[in-house]
């Protein structure tokens, strides 16, 4: 395909046209996705990385990851899953990251309601890596252990074991307090 030819496709993909394959991208629409689904991307990619414009920067990637290279979805639930199996990559990769160690923190912390919902909001963050995305899903946004298994390419087993090691931690952590 020439330069001239893939401008005027992805010109017609963002003037509301549709993917020019033909193929259905996003399973409610691009715009209806981003409103359904951003706050919970928001909220997971804050859990994992703590901070938010890292969060803004994972969330705002994993849609642009879906008006571009989406796979055709079964439906709204398959669409949101694989939002946040790319979200929970986008997160693992800025973590490892070269200049994640070496940014410094400029806000004072998480926002939150109250007081309450702030400790244990900063407690979550708090976890190590492979615990803040199993209890992150499963406690704020309801997903099962069989679904939280699916989304983070990990068997029942090991979900399970996270979900519980990372609620001790939790239970030491907000008892210590």
């Amino acid at each position: 395909m020439t330069d001239t030819a893939r401008t005027d496709a992805l010109t017609a993909e963002f003037q509301g046209e549709g993917p020019v394959d033909g193929a259905p991208r996003a399973a409610l629409g691009f715009e209806a996705a981003y409103d359904a689904y951003g706050p919970m991307v928001y909220r997971l990619a804050m859990v994992y990385l703590g901070r938010r414009a890292d969060a803004e920067d994972v969330t705002q990637e994993a849609f642009v990851r879906l008006f571009c290279r989406a796979p055709a979805f079964a439906d709204g639930e398959h669409e949101k899953r694989w939002l946040l199996r790319v979200a929970v990559n986008l997160c693992r990769d800025q973590l490892k990251g070269f200049w994640r160690k070496r940014a410094m923190e400029l806000e004072p912390g998480l926002p939150a309601q109250d007081p309450e919902s702030l400790g244990l909001a900063e407690a979550i963050v708090a976890l190590p890596e492979q615990y803040k995305g199993p209890i992150h899903l499963h406690y704020c946004e309801g997903y099962s252990v069989a679904e939280i298994g699916e989304i983070l390419k990990l068997g029942q087993s090991a979900v399970k074991m996270r979900l519980k090691r990372g609620r001790d931690l939790l239970r030491r952590e907000m008892e210590g307090q």
